[in-house]
């Protein structure tokens, strides 16, 4: 809801600064209270869109997204992105955003989901196998990280038969 755009700001800036498995640094596409409540009103009015939010105690502590394309030949699928606070992990917070961003894609007939995932994110890319998500392609060195190496961006998609 609208009304969560502020939080959403604040724990993205969050999320930004506790892993280098997203693609930003902290501070880095900095979303503002105002660009929030705009992808909230756009995604409301969508119907290719999702926006979930996952709470714990009355406390946004994650969120994903699902994006589609209003292009004709794009229409049958979206992209699919998540991020939890990492004192969340291993709760299923992320899992279950996951899973119901499948339910929702099934039922409203989009053909495939894709995502991208850090080479490195081994628990994030067993959990996208383990609902049906295949690996589709690389991205080779697509990724510099604080440790001056470059790592791959793999690709991953999910077909609804």
């Amino acid at each position: 809801m609208e009304k969560d755009a502020k939080a959403l700001s604040e724990l993205r800036l969050e999320i930004d600064g506790e892993t280098e498995n997203l693609d930003r640094e902290k501070g880095e596409a900095f979303i503002d209270e105002a660009g929030f409540k705009q992808i909230i009103q756009t995604d409301g009015q969508k119907s290719c869109n999702l926006f979930l939010v996952g709470e714990v105690e009355n406390k946004i502590v994650g969120f994903s997204r699902c994006e589609g394309n209003d292009l004709k030949r794009f229409a049958h699928k979206l992209e699919f992105g998540v991020c939890v606070m990492q004192k969340y992990w291993g709760y299923g917070i992320g899992k279950n955003l996951l899973k119901q961003s499948i339910n929702w894609a099934d039922l409203h007939a989009i053909k495939k989901m894709t995502l991208t995932v850090l080479e490195t994110n081994e628990k994030a890319i067993e959990l996208y196998k383990n609902l049906g998500f295949e690996m589709e392609g690389i991205l080779k060195q697509d990724k510099r990280l604080s440790d001056g190496n470059y790592y791959n961006t793999i690709v991953m998609g999910r077909i609804n038969e």
